[in-house]
């Protein structure tokens, strides 16, 4: 069984944690026992970047989130979302899409603004803030008082 964690005290794991070859699995399974818990705070289960998740695999994300209800554990999880994945991932498949989920960046005029400003509300200073992972990444960290 999986310990909830408290996403009002502390941020969820880095969508950069990987399970079974998977970006950002672990940090939607912290969001979505926090959702069950009612511990998510500020944290959006099946937000978009965990929907591009859940399609890559083919898994709907309140079955998903029944699973986490029901206490599993990430590797109880894993095995769940690889017995009813609609589609099959060859482990080379899964690797690709996270190596692309771990360098995506801002595609379009109106998510480059949305970025923008985010990172020049969070840290301004830091010009290392390129993908989608850094800005989360880092608003996690200032959000639970660190200093970009």
């Amino acid at each position: 069984m999986k310990q909830t964690i408290d996403l009002t005290k502390q941020a969820p794991r880095s969508p950069r944690v990987r399970l079974g070859g998977y970006a950002i699995l672990p940090r939607m399974l912290d969001k979505g026992r926090a959702t069950v818990a009612g511990k998510n705070g500020e944290y959006h289960y099946a937000c978009p970047m965990d929907q591009s998740l859940l399609e890559f695999v083919g898994v709907d994300s309140e079955k998903l989130k029944k699973q986490l209800a029901a206490g599993k554990g990430d590797g109880e999880i894993l095995e769940w979302i690889e017995t009813h994945a609609k589609h099959k991932r060859t482990p080379s498949e899964v690797h690709a899409w996270s190596a692309y989920m771990d360098q995506r960046a801002p595609g379009d005029h109106e998510s480059r603004e949305f970025f923008d400003g985010v990172h020049a509300k969070i840290a301004p200073k830091r010009e290392d803030i390129s993908t989608w992972f850094d800005l989360l990444d880092v608003d996690d960290y200032v959000s639970y008082g660190g200093k970009a």
